[in-house]
């Protein structure tokens, strides 16, 4: 009896330390208490206003959705700054009487990743992705939101696996 219990212990320590290990987002343990998300200036050629607003908060919410990390707008453990480097619209496929009928939005983000507690963590990277869209409707209202979700969720989840998740 008393080895079963002493089994049984042991067991429950197991699982519970091998539960701090792995985490479901893939991050692993995080040698930070806070981060900090600088704004992000709109340094393209073609200017989108607003568009560097909701990538900086897109960045924020990401994190804090993910991590236990505290967010501060000064002295964060781990700084990302950057700018967004391009926004362009280029036709991408042509129908038979030679128009557009399907355009890309490519958006480019500069990043500087800043770790205070592990500096060979330290990195300056640029991310980008695309949508495309029908030619047929302008970027503008829906169509545009429907494009800045689908790249935004992509290069966040870019950044944050290569800054916290190592993949």
């Amino acid at each position: 009896m008393k080895f079963t219990k002493y089994l049984l212990i042991i067991f429950v320590a197991v699982v519970i330390n091998s539960c701090s290990v792995y985490n479901f987002t893939g991050t692993g343990k995080i040698d930070a208490k806070t981060f900090q998300v600088n704004y992000f200036q709109n340094n393209a050629e073609l200017i989108e206003p607003g568009i560097e607003r909701t990538f900086t908060l897109r960045l924020q919410d990401l994190i804090q959705n993910q991590t236990n990390l505290n967010l501060t707008n000064t002295n964060g453990d781990l700084v990302y700054d950057g700018e967004i480097v391009r926004y362009s619209v280029t036709p991408m496929t042509a129908t038979a009487d030679i128009r557009a009928a399907q355009n890309r939005l490519t958006i480019a983000v500069n990043v500087r990743f800043t770790n205070k507690n592990k500096e060979e963590d330290n990195f300056e990277r640029q991310f980008s992705f695309y949508d495309d869209f029908p030619a047929d409707q302008p970027l503008a209202g829906s169509q545009l939101t429907k494009s800045l979700e689908i790249i935004f969720e992509r290069i966040t989840q870019d950044i944050f696996n290569e800054s916290l998740a190592k993949w």
